[in-house]
C-alpha cells in the first residue's frame, strides 16, 4: 500500500509539472506541494516575494503616422466622412473600442467639446475633453452622412454602418485594421493603437499623467504610468541638453 501511494503521488506531481507552462514555474509551487503532501513541514518558499512582470506596450504610432491614417480615409465619400470622424475621436478621446461603439447622441456636446463615456471599463461613467478637430469631422458626420444610414430615427447610436447598424466591436476594429494596412503601417492592433497613441503624445508633450489617467479612465495610477516607460523621446531631449557629460564635451570642442 505504502508503495502504491507513493507511486500515485510520483505520478500526480509529474503530471502536475508537465501541465504548469515553465515559464511561471515558480520555486514556491514546488515547495507548496512538498509541503501539502507532508513531504516538508514548512514551506521555505512561503515568504518569497515575486517579481512582477511589466505590462508592455505595443509600438506606439507616431505623430506622422498617425496623420498618415487620417488622411487615408476617402472623404469624398460618406462611409469615409464616418471613419475620419471614428478615427479622430479614436485619437482625440482615447476611448475604448467598446466606449466608442456604446455612445448615443446625447453623449455628445460639440457646442461645448465635451464626451460622456457612460458605464466605461469597471462601470464608471466620465466627462472627457473633445478636440476642435475631432469635433468638425464629428459634426460634419452627423450632418450630412448619418442621416443617410439612418434606417430607425429613434436610433440611439452615434455610429452607424452602411446597414444603418450600431457597430459591433468586431467591425469597428477589422475597419480600423484595414486603414492601418491602407497606410502601410505594419503595427499589430487596431483602436487601441490610437488610444496609446493619444496618452504618449499628451505625455512628450508636458501633460501631468493623472489627467492622462482620468482621460483614461484608469482607476489606478500604476496603469497609466506605463506610458511613463514608453514615451522617452522628450526624456531623450531633456538628457542630450542638460546632462554634465554632454555640456563639458560641448565645452571642449
Amino acid at each position: 500500500m505504502a508503495i502504491r501511494k507513493k507511486r500515485v503521488i510520483e505520478n500526480t506531481f509529474k503530471a502536475r509539472i508537465e501541465n504548469i507552462d515553465h515559464t511561471e514555474f515558480y520555486p514556491y509551487l514546488f515547495f507548496k506541494w512538498l509541503t501539502r503532501e507532508n513531504y516538508l513541514l514548512y514551506n521555505p518558499a512561503s515568504e518569497l516575494v515575486l517579481s512582477r512582470e511589466t505590462p508592455s506596450l505595443p509600438r506606439v504610432l507616431n505623430l506622422q503616422e498617425v496623420e498618415r491614417l487620417m488622411l487615408s480615409t476617402n472623404t469624398q465619400k460618406a462611409s469615409g466622412i464616418r471613419d475620419r470622424a471614428i478615427l479622430e475621436l479614436l485619437y482625440s478621446t482615447g476611448i475604448r473600442r467598446t466606449e466608442l461603439c456604446s455612445l448615443e447622441i446625447v453623449d455628445i456636446s460639440l457646442s461645448g467639446l465635451t464626451l460622456f463615456v457612460r458605464k466605461g471599463k469597471g462601470g464608471k461613467d466620465r466627462l472627457l475633453p473633445l478636440g476642435e478637430r475631432a469635433a468638425k469631422w464629428i459634426g460634419y458626420y452627423l450632418d450630412h452622412v448619418r442621416p443617410q444610414l439612418l434606417i430607425n430615427i429613434n436610433e440611439p447610436h452615434v455610429f452607424l454602418t452602411d446597414y444603418g447598424e450600431p457597430f459591433s466591436e468586431s467591425r469597428l476594429g477589422d475597419k480600423v485594421k484595414r486603414y492601418l494596412r491602407k497606410s502601410e503601417i505594419d503595427v499589430p492592433g487596431s483602436c487601441h493603437l490610437l488610444r496609446h497613441a493619444m496618452a504618449t503624445h499628451m505625455l512628450e508633450n508636458g501633460a501631468d499623467i493623472r489627467y492622462i489617467q482620468a482621460m483614461l479612465g484608469h482607476s489606478d495610477l500604476s496603469t497609466t504610468e506605463i506610458y511613463t516607460h514608453v514615451s522617452i523621446r522628450k526624456l531623450q531631449e531633456v538628457h542630450a541638453a542638460t546632462h554634465p557629460a554632454k555640456l563639458e564635451s560641448a565645452d571642449k570642442q
